[in-house]
């Protein structure tokens, strides 16, 4: 696979390949976690160093973020900070992931409150890279939408998921007729993201209940959810609801 060093600034006209910008200050990190990314369909740009990481994140759109912990000039933390107070930033919205090769927990939940989708700890594999694509684009990883196995274990035997699969598909139909005028009413939205959230812990549908969180921390910060931010849930609710008819 080609190195990270002759990575091209990615065309944000493409829609359909993931666009992701990985910063790394470990040359073997951020060439595996580049190289991965592109097997897997996505197009990576990497950077060595937080201030670079802003600077592109800024100029450029990109679909996810991986941002390593610790970097020259500027952390995790420290760059997703500046880019969400950044309006004109153009992938101020855009689903961030702080990475790094260990974490206390009192550390994990930090960044989580402050606004990253997820934590990727290093060494990973592939699939923990396709789950982190899933966070941006469910539909392309089918695999990473409907978790059988956490919905058995939250439900506790086949019967009652298949139950409660239907219940969720049902409510499902139902939200995405009624998803527009919903996203201008950010408490109502607020409430209903409350419960869909519990409904997909339930089923193990993985992809859209971090969309459903990613949602819920939006209208936390603000009155309502960025259009990308409204745009990807959407798309984790359908990709859902095939799921659930297969």
């Amino acid at each position: 696979m080609p190195s990270h060093s002759n990575a091209s600034v990615i065309d944000p006209a493409d829609s359909v390949t993931p666009r992701v910008l990985v910063a790394d200050d470990d040359p073997a990190s951020c060439r595996f976690l580049c190289d991965g990314l592109r097997s897997l369909g996505a197009q990576a740009l990497a950077c060595g160093d937080g201030t670079t990481a802003l600077a592109h994140a800024r100029t450029g759109s990109f679909d996810l973020l991986l941002l390593d912990c610790r970097m020259p000039g500027a952390g995790a933390l420290q760059v997703l900070n500046a880019l969400r107070g950044d309006v004109h930033a153009c992938s101020a919205n855009s689903i961030a992931v702080a990475t790094s090769a260990e974490l206390a927990p009192r550390d994990r939940q930090s960044l989580l409150a402050a606004g990253f989708s997820e934590i990727l700890l290093k060494p990973c594999g592939l699939a923990d890279l396709q789950r982190m694509l899933a966070l941006v684009r469910p539909e392309l990883t089918d695999a990473c939408v409907l978790d059988d196995q956490a919905a058995l274990t939250s439900s506790g035997d086949a019967a009652t998921m298949h139950a409660l699969r239907q219940l969720l598909r049902e409510e499902l139909v139902q939200l995405e007729r009624e998803l527009e005028p919903l996203s201008r009413d950010p408490d109502g939205f607020g409430e209903r993201l409350h419960r869909l959230r519990s409904s997909c812990g339930f089923c193990g549908a993985t992809a859209l209940s971090t969309q459903t969180v990613w949602l819920q921390q939006q209208l936390s910060q603000r009155d309502l959810p960025s259009p990308a931010a409204l745009a990807r849930f959407r798309k984790a609710l359908l990709a859902t609801l095939q799921a659930l008819d297969r």
